[in-house]
């Protein structure tokens, strides 16, 4: 694909101006700067316009009119990806999908949620929370990160050891195709065998196969204990023996981190919080 790198002209922007309204598109330069980047080392690319869509409706014919006029379009969620996925390296139009930003709902009867792509991981954490159930995936950008990104990236965290990622607890996608069509890509059911699997095909897609506009999320009961064990280990050999016993002798840990206990002593310096740490002083034999 050739970079679109030209500005769109005066006609072009009005067309996307009439879709999004007044305040949703923007060409200029300092308007734009922060749609370059995301947190992918220090890559940036100018994208010729940056559009806010609300809707599936509008998505659609932003894309429709992006295929009339062969000008690439890149999705971009919050922009705290580390993989380059809202880099729009083509230029052309950043389509951001920040409006979309409802829970739909939260049935509890059917331990489902339906919300749109911009919502933040640990808003919709804590609404499902509210009403004793718990949506598990926990990314370390949970309090900033979509939930349409984490999709698009399949993203984890550290309890993906006992809950699994992203892709285990969405049932369903509405999707805008890049001809514009707008569909839904499975059902809100827990076993589905229809056709294809097309909504685990679009989770991990990084936005190359359509564009999320609604997501149904299976929920689980929210756990009731939680116990915190900090275990330390004189070898980074011991502590990997020690995960494979853990779940050898049965139990399955809703998070395991191993750390380092000079970034132990460092967060120590500035929290509140007294862990007492010993160091075993090895010596070595020549």
């Amino acid at each position: 694909m050739i970079k679109y790198s030209d500005a769109l002209s005066t006609l072009l922007l009005e067309e996307l101006n009439q879709i999004c309204g007044d305040g949703n598109v923007l060409f200029k330069t300092e308007d734009k700067e922060v749609y370059g980047s995301d947190e992918t080392e220090d890559f940036y690319f100018v994208p010729a316009v940056v559009v806010k869509p609300a809707n599936a409706e509008e998505i659609s014919s932003i894309l429709k009119l992006a295929n009339r006029e062969k000008i690439p379009v890149t999705p971009r969620g919050a922009g705290t990806g580390l993989s380059g996925g809202a880099l729009p390296v083509f230029g052309g139009i950043v389509l951001s999908t920040e409006r979309l930003n409802k829970i739909i709902e939260i049935d509890e009867r059917n331990l489902q949620a339906t919300v749109e792509p911009g919502v933040i991981n640990q808003i919709f954490r804590d609404a499902v929370e509210a009403k004793g159930l718990f949506y598990p995936p926990d990314p370390a950008s949970r309090g900033s990160c979509f939930l349409g990104g984490n999709l698009a990236e399949n993203a984890g965290g550290p309890k993906a050891v006992k809950y699994g990622t992203t892709k285990d607890y969405v049932l369903n996608c509405e999707v805008v195709l890049p001809t514009g069509e707008i569909i839904w890509t499975g059902a809100n059911v827990l076993k589905n065998s229809t056709g294809y699997n097309l909504t685990q095909l679009i989770v991990g897609s990084e936005g190359t196969l359509g564009i999320i506009t609604k997501i149904v999320f299976r929920l689980i009961p929210l756990p009731t204990q939680n116990l915190l064990m900090l275990i330390p280990f004189f070898s980074p050999e011991k502590s990997c023996e020690a995960v494979s016993a853990v779940f050898r002798a049965g139990f399955s840990p809703s998070a395991m981190e191993f750390m380092e206990s000079y970034a132990i002593d460092f967060v120590l310096k500035f929290v509140d919080v007294k862990i007492p740490v010993k160091k075993r002083n090895i010596r070595r034999i020549s």
